[in-house]
């Protein structure tokens, strides 16, 4: 199959995405939301007409109280995030927003969350990750115990790394981008999404990992002599279509809670959008192709290798 053989313009684009990613982590830092770095959250409703989200960041601007970000929610609310607010700055903001008494607004939630909380958030955040990406990789390197030629069972876990890797550091990076220049900030709610992206990319790569080894024992069954980059190419064409229509039917579900749905769903429906797509990728034109590479490493030196 085509995606077998031009593999390197494949890898070459993953590295490139990747590389734009990390010079964006580095350059511009992630845009962390109160759940991580502390600070306040307060939703209001008006019981009259709402005002324009342009007039509340103008108010709140004018009382000079640092970094904050305004967001929607239903037809008669905002959810305004701030540094963590004295009682005295809190009550100046309600006064503020409800035009010295003139409007009337009822606080639905005020929310204060520590630095110290924050950045146990964090660090609880990021082992989350991590375990998961473990726990899929054993789960891969025994599902395929089985497996030990060409490519041994753990070189299955390996790509898998691989291609987890690929889809967390790309959308990681795009929301790197969106906070720099539009403000988007990453919270609780951005990592569920991880997670989910996590899941379903291994799902789609043991798919057609599993059509290999499926087709492997075929061969081996019937006596049959064929290249392993074969093997893989035809694993690859019989998993295409389900996998290419399973991405597309999520990615329809995902477009329309991210068109037609509320604000403050509207960053994790984006995120999940391009976790799908980047998954999908890594698990056609990344991961099996690795195991290729990893099979022709095993029979030239790496110098030489295709």
């Amino acid at each position: 199959m085509f995606i077998v053989k031009y593999r390197k313009i494949f890898f070459t684009l993953s590295v490139i995405l990747i590389g734009l990613s990390f010079y964006g982590i580095f350059k511009f830092g992630f845009k962390e939301s109160i759940d991580f770095k502390g600070g306040s959250i307060t939703e209001i409703r008006y019981e009259g007409e709402r005002p324009s989200k342009e007039i509340v960041d103008t108010e709140i601007r004018a009382l000079d109280l640092g970094g904050f970000s305004v967001r929607p929610s239903g037809g008669d609310r905002f959810i305004i995030r701030t540094q963590e607010l004295s009682e005295v700055n809190k009550n100046t903001l309600l006064n503020k927003l409800s035009n010295n008494g003139k409007e009337k607004i009822t606080v639905e939630r005020s929310n204060t969350i520590g630095p110290v909380a924050g950045s146990e958030l964090r660090d609880k955040a990021m082992k989350a990750i991590l375990v998961v990406i473990l726990m899929i990789v054993f789960f891969v390197t025994f599902a395929f115990r089985k497996v030990s030629k060409p490519v041994s069972s753990w070189k299955y876990g390996l790509a898998t790394v691989v291609a987890l890797a690929h889809d967390i550091i790309i959308p990681v990076g795009v929301f790197v981008f969106l906070g720099h220049f539009y403000g988007t900030e990453m919270d609780l709610l951005f990592v569920t999404g991880l997670l989910a992206i996590l899941g379903y990319s291994v799902h789609d790569s043991i798919v057609v990992f599993d059509r290999v080894r499926e087709n492997l024992r075929l061969n081996m069954e019937d006596n049959k002599k064929e290249d392993f980059d074969k093997t893989v190419g035809a694993s690859l064409t019989q998993t295409f279509g389900r996998s290419i229509n399973t991405s597309l039917t999520i990615f329809i579900t995902l477009l329309a809670l991210y068109l037609f749905g509320g604000p403050t769903t509207k960053d994790f429906a984006l995120l999940l959008i391009i976790g799908v797509v980047i998954g999908t990728y890594s698990s056609i034109f990344v991961a099996s192709p690795l195991l290729v590479t990893f099979q022709q490493w095993q029979k030239t030196p790496l110098n030489k290798a295709n």
